[in-house]
């Protein structure tokens, strides 16, 4: 199961690198980036860590991982972070919210859109914390340095 999803998850990032004009050199690390992300989500899923914690968690893993990249590969940390948090975006459920709507099943369609809204935000938090957590090791740094 698992291999599927290694797969699929990296070829998902890696081809939204390429719509999104990443360098064509960043590509295997847009992939690995959004695969790791990807299997860290299923994998707190599977030992039964709340849909919206694990997202927050992959996020911010993602973020953090797009850092190290950007700076290694000397490029901007969007090219690493946009393509890496694909896999993680709800779209499914929001689809599934419209689709509801569209189908005059307005609960389904408010408990679905409820979903898909709270696991971006879990997204966004996820984004903000390493932000946060970046700032910390840089201010660290700066102090040994001086």
């Amino acid at each position: 199961m698992y291999i599927e999803q290694i797969v699929t998850s990296f070829i998902a990032s890696a081809a939204f690198g390429m719509i999104f004009n990443a360098p064509k050199k960043s590509l295997i690390q847009c992939g690995l980036v959004g695969m790791v992300g990807w299997v860290l989500y299923i994998w707190l899923q599977d030992i039964g860590v709340q849909r919206l914690a694990a997202t927050t968690v992959a996020a911010y893993c993602v973020t953090m991982i797009s850092y190290f990249f950007a700076k290694k590969y000397r490029k901007p940390i969007i090219v690493f972070s946009v393509s890496g948090i694909i896999p993680l975006v709800p779209g499914g459920l929001a689809y599934d919210a419209m689709r509801c709507a569209v189908e005059n099943q307005y609960d389904q369609a408010v408990q679905s859109g409820a979903v898909a809204f709270m696991m971006s935000g879990a997204i966004a938090l996820g984004l903000l914390l390493s932000e946060v957590t970046n700032q910390v090791i840089r201010k660290i740094m700066l102090s040994k340095a001086s």
